[in-house]
């Protein structure tokens, strides 16, 4: 059974090479057919000598068998070489004629594009005189005598432009005659252009086109970078215009908080100015106890003490005022310093 299974192996290989060999074969002989096609014409038209052809009936084989013949590997190549120059010149015509007929398209095109320009243009100019200029306010209807007068003018203009095509043309004409005469003078002369010179000629254009492919790309690349450049700009904007605003509400925030911190340092030397008064009123009260040496009387004691202790809680009260105001005016400071540099 395994046996079975490799001979079956190698038969379907066999089988596989066998159709690549004809696939092969078919592709040669499909280039033969077409260098035959190309070359039956110029071999139906050669005369074959006469000794010749008496000699084959005679002594040659049938034509059958001379058709047996196989070509060599030199001939084969011989044959392929000549086919490829053929199908390369069959493309190359195709490319000519391809580009022409892109270049007379692309002239077309223009030319579309103008007329379509002339008469959006024309339109546009109608719509202007005629149709809303020319209109008559009271009745609502074209005067008719502008609408007259601007198709004079456009005959007028159409007649002058056909005048100078006309003369143009005749100045083409007589130019394309007087190339005509130098070109026939030259070739009487022997001093057509030959081969070599169209070459050069050739190599030059390319030449030029490879300059103008390669300023293309520089255009490009620089449209690139001035896309990239004005992005970078458009960025750089929007950060000044925010650091702008930012800077504009911090030099109000510092206006604010200077008047905050103004209005701190006035409350705390006012409450300084309530805090002397108290101690110097405390004063006064101690030295009066002190010079007094009768002792008071328990309701004058009483009241005194009540006094006294009403005056120590406001002493305690303004001595936590200053000291928050001294907070708040440190911090005003220390804000202000750190802000100074900003503006």
């Amino acid at each position: 059974m395994k046996v079975g299974n490799e001979e079956q192996k190698e038969l379907e290989q066999e089988l596989d090479d066998l159709m690549r060999f004809n696939e092969t074969l078919m592709k040669e002989n499909e280039l033969f057919e077409s260098h035959l096609g190309r070359v039956n014409i110029a071999v139906a038209e050669e005369p074959e000598p006469a000794s010749s052809s008496k000699g084959k009936k005679k002594n040659q084989p049938p034509p059958k068998k001379a058709a047996q013949v196989l070509l060599s590997a030199e001939q084969k190549y011989d044959i392929a070489a000549q086919e490829m120059e053929e199908v390369r010149d069959e493309i190359d015509e195709g490319r000519r004629n391809s580009e022409k007929l892109l270049d007379t398209l692309r002239a077309q095109m223009e030319e579309t594009d103008v007329r379509i320009a002339e008469i959006k243009k024309d339109a546009y100019e109608f719509k202007r005189d005629i149709v809303t200029g020319a209109e008559n306010f009271r009745t609502g209807k074209t005067i008719a005598e502008k609408a007259v007068r601007y198709m004079e003018e456009k005959l007028l203009a159409k007649g002058a432009l056909a005048e100078k095509l006309r003369v143009k043309n005749m100045t083409l004409k007589s130019h394309i005659q007087k190339m005509e005469g130098q070109l026939q003078q030259k070739e009487d002369m022997g001093e057509v252009l030959h081969v070599i010179d169209f070459d050069q000629l050739k190599i030059e254009n390319q030449q030029y086109l490879e300059k103008i492919e390669e300023r293309n790309n520089e255009l490009l690349r620089l449209k690139l970078t001035t896309g990239n450049t004005v992005q970078v700009l458009n960025t750089l904007k929007h950060k000044l215009n925010n650091l702008t605003s930012e800077s504009e509400w911090l030099k109000r925030e510092t206006a604010s908080r200077k008047e905050a911190l103004a209005k701190i340092v006035d409350e705390i030397s006012r409450v300084e100015q309530e805090k002397e008064q108290a101690a110097r009123l405390e004063r006064k009260l101690r030295r009066e106890t002190e010079s007094d040496s009768k002792m008071p009387q328990v309701l004058d004691y009483v009241q005194q003490k009540a006094e006294m202790h009403e005056l120590e809680r406001q002493l305690a009260s303004w001595e936590r005022k200053v000291e928050i105001a001294e907070m708040e005016a440190k911090r005003y400071k220390r804000l202000a310093a750190q802000q100074a540099p900003l503006q």
